[in-house]
């Protein structure tokens, strides 16, 4: 059975970073590109990065891009997302999610995910 574990969220200043981490089980996180959306109250869950399987082909969203970095260790079976510059717009549930799909492009909407983990709150506030 697979399962993603998420940590390193919290509540954090504007302005300040955090690393959250994706932990698989079950099977090795190398057989899945990798990405991370989140979702805030009332709100559709938004795809905000995604990864290939062998690390070398990444996507993010435009409110993202230059701020965050995603990048796995499969050696480790993680997913990392380090969230720079944090911003207010920021706060929301992150979750970790798996595609066991081969594709030519990676997937941005929810629904072409396999797994999800249960999610990881950050919180952006003065």
């Amino acid at each position: 059975q697979v399962q993603l574990v998420e940590s390193g969220g919290g509540l954090v200043r504007p302005g300040d970073s955090l690393r959250l981490s994706c932990v698989v089980s079950g099977r090795a996180v190398n057989a899945f590109h990798m990405a991370w959306f989140r979702q805030s109250p009332g709100e559709e869950r938004n795809f905000v990065s995604a990864i290939s399987r062998p690390g070398g082909t990444t996507e993010y969203a435009d409110s993202v891009k230059g701020r965050f970095t995603i990048s796995r260790d499969n050696a480790k079976n993680t997913v990392y997302l380090q969230m720079n510059s944090l911003k207010a717009e920021d706060t929301a549930v992150y979750y970790c999610a798996a595609d066991v799909t081969a594709r030519s492009r990676l997937a941005e909407k929810p629904g072409q995910y396999d797994y999800w983990g249960q999610g990881a709150q950050v919180t952006v506030s003065s």
